[in-house]
């Protein structure tokens, strides 16, 4: 399915972990719940403006925006090294294409910058239900494919399973090279944006609102180039693109440690019906 190597230098837990520096508040204290390894992954972005995005939100959070422009992003790549903190490796399951449909936010309560994904696509059956109840994230059961052409070139396909309407998604992608470093980390820019960025939202059956903290090193990106001949995913949950070329990015590999989820704002109905203004949990 896709390249083996090793890890390298920069993508060494242990350092991972020690390497904070550039994050925007504290790692949690408790310890991590999942690592995994992000590899070959495209970043493909679409300015949207904010107003059609905002109703589309769960309450409590924001779209947060760049050049006044909500952003969405459908991003292709393979996973890794996927382990559970204390439970031994399961042949088959650590290692699978994911292609996910997301957008950026702000909890409306702390100004917390963070991921919202509309959908993620996985081969693996098993690491999708484990996603949806240990992490409630909307992930679905997919068949995919990646072929690969060259070390930075890929062919991508996917097609969700068991799914009242065709869910698609196929590309033909490649890595351009290395892009500055300092546009990577650099507050302000499209990069830094896009990318550093410390936790995800998500919402539970009862429709609170749940935040999953994330550490990683700053994204080692590249320039990259893509053609995109089919891309459902947008469409599915009322999003319209715009009718030109995404930005686009390519990053070879990154390892990704993920917290289990806190609660962060809900509505209390016994509060609610005596006329008490929503209350934040935490």
């Amino acid at each position: 399915m896709a390249v083996n190597r090793k890890l390298n230098r920069e993508s060494q837990p242990e350092e991972t972990l020690s390497a904070v520096k550039h994050r925007p508040y504290a790692l949690p204290k408790r310890p991590w719940t999942m690592m995994q390894r992000w590899n070959d992954l495209l970043f493909a972005h679409w300015p949207i403006p904010a107003a059609k995005l905002e109703p589309l939100l769960p309450a409590g959070l924001q779209v947060d925006t760049f050049d006044q422009s909500a952003w969405i992003g459908v991003v292709p790549f393979w996973m890794d090294r996927v382990q559970l903190r204390g439970v031994p490796r399961i042949p088959g399951a650590s290692r699978f294409p994911e292609l996910n449909l997301r957008t950026y936010v702000r909890e409306r309560n702390t100004n917390r910058a963070g991921v919202y994904f509309f959908c993620l696509e996985a081969s693996n059956p098993l690491a999708v239900l484990v996603a949806r109840a240990a992490f409630h994230l909307p992930y679905h059961w997919a068949r995919m494919s990646i072929r690969v052409r060259s070390e930075r070139e890929f062919t991508y396909q996917s097609a969700r399973l068991l799914s009242a309407r065709p869910v698609r998604f196929r590309a033909h992608y490649r890595g351009l090279g290395q892009v500055r470093a300092m546009d990577q980390s650099r507050p302000g820019t499209i990069e830094h944006f896009l990318t550093e960025r410390y936790c995800l939202f998500t919402t539970n059956r009862a429709g609170q609102l749940l935040r999953g903290d994330i550490h990683h090193m700053p994204w080692p990106l590249e320039a990259a180039e893509a053609e995109i001949e089919l891309n459902d995913l947008p469409a599915t949950y009322g999003i319209e693109l715009p009718h030109t070329p995404p930005l686009l990015h390519y990053s070879r590999e990154l390892v990704v440690y993920l917290w289990s989820l806190d609660k962060v704002w809900g509505k209390l109905p016994v509060l609610e019906a005596a006329g008490v203004r929503t209350a934040e949990i935490v």
